[in-house]
């Protein structure tokens, strides 16, 4: 067995719960484009190129709106001010990925980064193409359920009033589960508690990057305490 297929089998496992997740998903924000008048190829490439979860579901909105770059832009920026802080901390795993890292970089999604932050390669198994092809499946499965979603959307009438909570319940499904399965709470609970202090100084529209800042500091400060929990 060559060293990419091994990597390839070991991934499998892992992204189970992100296809389950994202056909679903997909198959919303596929069914949203429909309804807005975008057809399958506009979803397609979106799906390929874009692939910023919750971002692609605001692009839809933006797409609809006409043409403003500058407010796309900032508007990205804020919704998708989170990766910075994934970026930083993936410093160390993607160092000496050679020609996969800016892909990788780029399919760094929430569902990528939980997997890719609690998993490590197999052992014997080349940590490289291990992780290219956990980010490399999740990409696939989002292209596969917004073109189910896109087809779906074009064969029915669907009433999509609400379809959009779904990235909000695969967020939820994903935080019980790191919940479950990390020895620390203390990140879960700086995230929760950040959040809510700057939704109520800051309010809905501006509470994020706030939020993100707190979270980088007091994860920073509280770092040592919560590796020695993690080792207990």
């Amino acid at each position: 067995m060559t060293s990419k297929k091994a990597a390839l089998l070991a991934a499998i496992p892992h992204t189970i719960p992100v296809f389950t997740g994202y056909i679903v998903l997909g198959a919303a924000y596929g069914i949203l484009m429909d309804s807005k008048g975008f057809g399958i190829i506009w979803t397609l490439l979106a799906s390929v190129f874009v692939y910023a979860g919750s971002m692609q579901f605001v692009t839809i909105s933006l797409l609809a709106a006409g043409f403003d770059p500058l407010g796309s832009f900032l508007m990205t920026l804020m919704v998708n001010a989170r990766h910075l802080f994934y970026g930083v901390s993936m410093l160390n795993k993607y160092n000496g990925l050679g020609r996969l890292k800016p892909y990788l970089i780029f399919t760094l999604t929430d569902e990528t980064f939980s997997i890719l932050c609690s998993t490590d390669a197999p052992k014997g198994i080349d940590r490289k193409w291990f992780l290219f092809f956990v980010s490399f499946l999740d990409h696939i499965y989002w292209i596969l359920g917004s073109l189910l979603g896109g087809i779906l959307g074009s064969m029915m009438n669907i009433n999509t009033k609400g379809i959009d909570f779904v990235l909000t319940a695969l967020f939820v499904v994903i935080l019980i589960n790191q919940w479950k399965s990390a020895k620390s709470h203390i990140p879960a609970l700086i995230g929760i508690s950040s959040a809510l202090l700057s939704r109520i100084l800051f309010g809905a529209s501006d509470f994020i990057i706030p939020a993100m800042i707190v979270i980088l500091l007091s994860v920073t400060i509280l770092r040592k305490p919560m590796e020695r929990e993690n080792v207990q």
